[in-house]
């Protein structure tokens, strides 16, 4: 009797990406386009925004404020195309679409935001992305205006190619997001590769106050920064919006600059204090035992007097 692996399992010939995603991988390596995104990553950069800026990445919410902005325009876009397919809904319709566009706007300036801050591989897929929604807010946009003048055939056409036109970008946009990790916490690792317990990580003089040295705890480069008072800071040196060296940025006022992207973190628990980055860093305890330097990730459930860099106890 054939099992099921035998059955359904694709022939070892077969293996290997699709059309789709083999064209998406093409696009992801096609650099023709990298003079138009540099000239709109520095308008994106340059744009007055303030500390708006951090709101529009998601910096309060822990996360990328961008996919959940996109729900409403999606959502109400999905929910008109249903209801054009049912009678004596052309007013409840018509509504949903005007909704849709005005919710898209702040959509599309958060993801501008966080597309200037991408390296070039995602932001070529990401300006493809953009371009399939402007192309779909462009579709709703005429099927609005359509059905305003009465005209609610060709207000529905217009609207299912909108449609059409989103569900691309919102493909990519999965593609951005989950294949090429955009928005991703690049630090989530650090606790399942630390094993429990203080780890010693060499002596204290390899580590000259108010300097960025990188050292190692297992498998994780680690951030360690000795202060002019005494105090040992660590923090996971691969920075959580794209992974770059920390141990490479600035140190002032008790922070660490992201050499990349500018995210600011404080240096005593790893807070994310300017984005783009949208979660903190993995930070470590620290003491100095024998003349040498021990780290032990820090977890939430500690005391707060270990949490704040305080601990004395002895090692495990």
């Amino acid at each position: 009797m054939d099992t099921w692996h035998s059955r359904f399992a694709p022939a070892p010939q077969a293996a290997g990406p699709g059309p789709l995603l083999a064209a998406v991988e093409r696009l992801e390596q096609a650099s023709r386009a990298d003079p138009l995104i540099g000239l709109i990553r520095r308008a994106v950069r340059a744009a007055p925004l303030g500390p708006v800026r951090d709101l529009l990445h998601g910096r309060p919410l822990g996360h990328p404020a961008h996919p959940l902005l996109v729900q409403v325009p999606l959502g109400t876009w999905l929910s008109a195309a249903v209801l054009d397919l049912l009678p004596g809904q052309r007013a409840a319709a018509h509504v949903l679409i005007g909704t849709g566009l005005v919710a898209a706007a702040p959509a599309a300036v958060a993801g501008w935001v966080d597309w200037a801050e991408l390296p070039p591989e995602q932001a070529r897929t990401g300006l493809v992305h953009a371009v399939a929604n402007t192309t779909g807010v462009l579709l709703f946009g005429g099927s609005f205006l359509a059905r305003s003048r009465g005209r609610v055939w060709r207000g529905k056409a217009l609207a299912l190619a909108g449609l059409a036109a989103v569900g691309a970008g919102g493909a990519l946009g999965g593609h951005l997001a989950y294949r090429q990790a955009a928005g991703a916490n690049h630090a989530e690792e650090v606790p399942h590769l630390v094993a429990d317990g203080w780890h010693r990580i060499g002596p204290v003089t390899d580590f000259p106050t108010g300097r960025a040295v990188k050292a190692r705890v297992d498998s994780v480069d680690v951030l360690v920064v000795r202060e002019s008072g005494g105090e040992i800071r660590a923090l996971a040196d691969r920075c959580s919006h794209m992974a770059g060296p920390l141990s490479e940025g600035e140190i002032s006022d008790g922070c660490v600059r992201c050499p990349w992207h500018g995210s600011l973190f404080r240096l005593s628990d790893g807070w994310n204090v300017e984005g783009p980055a949208t979660a903190p860093q993995p930070a470590f305890d620290a003491r100095v035992v024998d003349g040498h330097v021990e780290l032990r990730l820090r977890q939430f459930h500690q005391p707060r007097a270990l949490r704040n860099g305080r601990a004395t106890s002895t090692p495990n």
